[in-house]
């Protein structure tokens, strides 16, 4: 099975490259962030046209989150929870299923703009609420994937320039803290699991050639259960689609189970 996570930064501009990307990628189950459409205007038939499956939870504007499931696939409706349970949101952020035994969940984590401010707290609230709801999810399935644009880049591998960013959101002590707090859930990093090369990253602002200068920060993460990591061959980044014209600013990562 492939997993993937791909921040589109909306779907109604990026529906073609996503679905050029199902074609080439052949990903098994594929989780979205930012899909800043409504329900009503989710592409579900011309996804089912490509043979992929859809749940999401849409917002107008802004957030949004969806899982896409190739066809075949079991995946009972029974098992899908739309945001965290007892968290009052109204911020589309996660939706997670049940896919042939493995727990998906697609999340987006928020932004938090800049420490000391309103989001920042709300994002530190939302953390530990995801944190303690994925605890519960672990003690159901054992075989779990938390997947998503974390908007945390967990140590200073996952910088580009880690003294210009020092103290920065998405950088920060504190968000950096709460990552660690889920991997010690009993998660690992699928990415780290694998020896990789320098300055690998699945964000580049779209300011200042950014991505032409390598200029990243590595925030879309893949988090596997122990059990599930066991069986995890390979995780990488497909930079392919960020030099696709109209992109978006993310990169998709995906992670192989044998």
């Amino acid at each position: 099975m492939k997993l993937a996570t791909w921040n589109v930064n909306s779907l109604k501009v990026r529906q073609q490259h996503v679905i050029d990307w199902l074609e080439t990628s052949q990903v098994d189950v594929l989780c979205l962030q930012e899909l800043k459409m409504t329900d009503d205007k989710f592409p579900r038939a011309a996804l089912e046209e490509k043979g992929y499956r859809s749940w999401f939870a849409g917002q107008k504007t802004y957030n949004g989150v969806g899982i896409l499931v190739r066809d075949g696939l079991t995946v009972d409706d029974v098992t899908v929870v739309r945001n965290i349970p007892g968290f009052d949101d109204p911020q589309q952020r996660v939706i997670a299923a049940t896919v042939e035994g493995v727990r998906v969940i697609s999340a987006y984590f928020p932004n938090g703009q800049a420490p000391g401010s309103e989001k920042f707290a709300y994002k530190l609230r939302w953390l530990e609420a995801l944190h303690d709801w994925v605890g519960g999810e672990l003690a159901v399935h054992p075989n779990l994937a938390l997947l998503g644009d974390y908007n945390i880049a967990p140590d200073d591998r996952d910088v580009h320039d880690p003294k210009a960013w020092e103290g920065q959101n998405l950088v920060s002590p504190e968000e950096r803290a709460e990552f660690v707090r889920l991997i010690e859930l009993g998660l690992v990093d699928a990415f780290r699991m694998f020896e990789q090369p320098e300055k690998v990253f699945s964000w580049w602002d779209y300011r200042m050639l950014a991505f032409r200068r390598n200029a990243g920060l590595r925030i879309d993460h893949i988090l596997l259960s122990s059990t599930l990591a066991t069986r995890c061959t390979g995780c990488e980044v497909d930079r392919v689609p960020r030099k696709w014209e109209q992109p978006s600013d993310h990169a998709p990562v995906v992670a192989t189970l044998g």
